[in-house]
């Protein structure tokens, strides 16, 4: 009867094939709704490893020490939690003029501002809109009774428990991050003999390129978004543009997805045209237009296609369907799945290399 390497016979390695899968299933299943707490921690743990490295290796740790995971942890979860701190300091200034609108609304009714009117292409219907729902206050006050009965205002509840559940998986995500900070490299051993186990020299191959991969979205990605709202948050605040900070933040966020800044400094542009500022508004909207188009379309598939060996084509696929698919996950995971089947087609082939022609 013929045995493994092990010593099992072939019947016996069959069971225990079958029993490893189970297992595996039975504990993905088990896990499934921390998962992607799990996968967000190794995003961030790659990401920040090259400095976890460096650090380290200036002060070496000590057999228990902790410190310096817990630093890097720390650090990483404010990157996250200092811009939420400063949308909820924004809103609560805000809410006191809102519910003070509010009760103006009920009783005396909201007139159109002056702006209104100014407004391109849509201007009048506005302004017919607003001296109908909200001039008036018995039309303003049954707005308002509708808007609380409203889907989205009866749904504040789920809307709570929603906030909650996010708030307990970014502290798994942060408690994990530590854990691989404090024992990457052993991890990154181990993971490293179990892939070139399981698949022979190209596991090694593959995982390096998908680390190589997310490396490379997160300084074309991330690093270009927050450069992109550094330059845009600066414009902002040459150019009038009311909370400055704030809309240089959903800038920063949305230049993380190609093609997405345009949102929001567009809407910066038509706030200061509203305020009557019209070449303001035209500075903005072409200022906007040339950063993304040389972030878009020379910085980014420069520092994504370097590092993915992918044309920017499959990058830009990889990151809007892989968003499609797993959600801000995919602005990661998508590249790294479609640089690690472009490896996979290259050896196929019979050219790893990354020459030859690119589609």
């Amino acid at each position: 009867m013929m045995t493994g390497p092990d010593g099992a016979s072939r019947p016996q390695q069959v069971m225990k094939a079958a029993l490893a899968l189970l297992l595996t299933a039975l504990g993905v299943w088990t896990l499934h709704g921390y998962l992607p707490a799990l996968i967000w921690a190794g995003i961030l743990a790659i990401a920040v490893w090259p400095l976890y490295q460096r650090a380290s290796r200036r002060w070496p740790p000590g057999s228990h020490n902790v410190v310096l995971p817990a630093l890097f942890t720390v650090a990483t979860g404010l990157i996250f939690i200092a811009p939420l701190i400063l949308v909820a300091v924004q809103v609560g200034r805000e809410v006191h003029t809102l519910y003070e609108d509010i009760a103006d609304a009920r009783t005396e009714g909201i007139p159109a501002p002056a702006w209104l009117d100014r407004l391109p292409l849509a201007g009048q219907m506005a302004t017919g809109w607003w001296q109908k729902n909200l001039a008036d206050p018995d039309s303003a006050q049954a707005l308002l009774a509708r808007a609380r009965k409203s889907e989205f205002v009866s749904n504040s509840g789920e809307l709570g428990a929603e906030v909650v559940h996010r708030t307990v998986l970014f502290g798994f995500t942060l408690l994990t991050l530590f854990f691989l900070f404090k024992d990457g490299d052993t991890l990154g051993a181990q993971l490293r003999r179990a892939s070139e186990r399981a698949f022979g020299p190209a596991g090694g191959r593959i995982g390096r390129q998908m680390i190589a991969s997310v490396h490379g979205t997160v300084d074309g990605l991330v690093l270009v978004g927050l450069g992109e709202g550094l330059i845009l948050g600066i414009v902002y605040e040459l150019t009038g543009v009311p909370h400055p900070t704030l809309f240089g933040l959903f800038t920063a966020i949305a230049a993380m997805v190609p093609f997405g800044a345009p949102l929001v400094f567009g809407v910066a542009a038509l706030v200061v045209l509203t305020q009557g500022s019209t070449v303001p508004a035209i500075v903005i909207a072409a200022l906007g237009f040339v950063v993304t188009f040389a972030a878009d379309h020379f910085i980014r598939p420069t520092l994504i296609g370097n590092a993915t060996r992918l044309p920017f084509l499959w990058v830009l696929l990889g990151i809007l369907g892989g968003v499609e698919t797993w959600g801000l996950l995919g602005l990661f995971l998508g590249p790294a799945i479609m640089a690690a089947l472009m490896l996979l087609w290259r050896e196929w082939t019979g050219r790893d290399d990354g020459g030859g022609e690119h589609i």
